[in-house]
């Protein structure tokens, strides 16, 4: 058992508190003001700040590695714009540098998967960020499945000889096809279930996206643009599916639509330049106005656009642009774990739940001189003295 003593406790799901954590295993055992544990080993945190680890609910880790551009790039399937079948667990590298700078930083968790080249570009996975085998890492596999609106599979396939899509248009219209295809497979093989006769012929890419069409993990949108973003709630709505939007850049444009379809927002990568038209209206601003009007906002660094070690920072920035700094905190902890559906086990420091924690000298999200003290994944210490 181990016992952090003396910290300054944010558990994230309630209020800040000094006091003491125990860990015995993977898990948080308890937390309190005093806890008796003569058995246990002492970390004595007093004067230090003690967080749940940081999530990333939409990174490309492992798969767009770092210093790898071209034979670690792993994310974009770029044979064709459909490839719901391909899976983010058989790309990632857990070697890539990218890992230990993240859990430098305190950042614990992350969904990761394909990129936005693709219509529908496969699942994404959740996984902590310890570890050498993918396998032995997964918090959730399907999280959820990856679709693309506006420049980016506008401009991979319609330079390609004017390869479907070219338009905004040929982009939804691909979308719902292949949802439509996928509800009649799903009906398909309800039918074939009474009657033997009706059995069809086996389709990877329509079994991938089974999951989305019976609402068991999200159809995670690419879309920066607010015509896009109403693009996304209305294919959800017309195919009577869940999602969540991601990047989300024009959000406060249409903030009346975004309540109304209640969906979670994933803002970012806010930080850098605006390297593409639909990015014009990029700010810092947008995770505050969009938190005020009562959505759920979870803050993403699209890693590796912006390098995940700087999800404290981007919370920072929010802050400094309008957030709040509770709502900044649940932004990169208990927010995405809940987006992701894993908030039974990460996101925030509560007994039972595994044991991911970070320790700060200094606040990460007010103080650019901040330390990370340690980080444990699952009740392990990551970073060495």
């Amino acid at each position: 058992m181990l016992l952090i003593r003396h910290g300054h406790i944010k558990p994230v799901a309630g209020k800040d508190f000094i006091g003491d954590i125990l860990i015995n295993g993977n898990r948080i055992a308890a937390l309190g003001m005093h806890i008796d544990a003569p058995e246990a080993e002492v970390f004595d945190a007093e004067g230090l700040l003690v967080t749940p680890g940081f999530v990333d609910a939409h990174t490309h880790i492992g798969v767009d590695e770092e210093a790898m551009r071209w034979e670690g790039a792993d994310y974009n399937e770029m044979s064709d714009p459909i490839t719901p079948d391909m899976r983010a667990v058989d790309g990632i590298n857990p070697m890539d540098e990218a890992f230990l700078n993240a859990v430098s930083a305190g950042v614990t968790a992350a969904m990761t998967g394909p990129g936005s080249a693709n219509v529908i570009g496969g699942s994404f996975v959740a996984i902590k960020l310890r570890g050498n085998d993918v396998s032995d890492m997964i918090l959730k596999d399907p999280a959820a499945m990856k679709a693309a609106f506006g420049e980016n599979p506008k401009g991979c396939y319609g330079q390609q000889g004017h390869k479907k899509p070219v338009t905004r248009m040929g982009v939804a219209a691909l979308l719902r096809e292949n949802l439509w295809k996928a509800k009649r497979y799903a009906e398909e093989i309800a039918d074939a279930e009474k009657d033997d006769s009706k059995k069809r012929p086996f389709d990877p890419e329509l079994e991938a996206l089974l999951p989305v069409i019976r609402k068991e993990i999200p159809l995670k949108c690419h879309a920066h643009r607010a015509d896009d973003i109403l693009t996304v709630i209305r294919i959800a709505k017309e195919m009577d599916i869940n999602v969540t939007l991601d990047h989300c850049t024009e959000g406060h444009l249409i903030i009346p639509q975004l309540q109304k379809a209640g969906w979670p927002v994933l803002v970012g990568p806010s930080l850098g330049h605006k390297s593409k038209i639909e990015l014009r209206n990029k700010s810092f601003k947008t995770p505050g106005l969009l938190e005020a009007a009562g959505l759920k906002v979870c803050l993403i660094t699209d890693a590796p656009v912006i390098p995940l070690q700087y999800l404290p920072l981007c919370a920072g920035l929010a802050v400094k642009d309008g957030m709040t700094e509770e709502g900044a905190w649940r932004a990169i902890t208990l927010n995405p774990a809940q987006v992701i559906g894993v908030e039974h086990r990460i996101g925030s420091l509560e007994p039972g739940k595994d044991a991911d924690i970070a320790i700060f000298e200094g606040n990460p999200l007010r103080d650019i001189q901040a330390r990370t003290r340690q980080v444990f994944i699952d009740g392990v210490p990551q970073l060495k003295d």
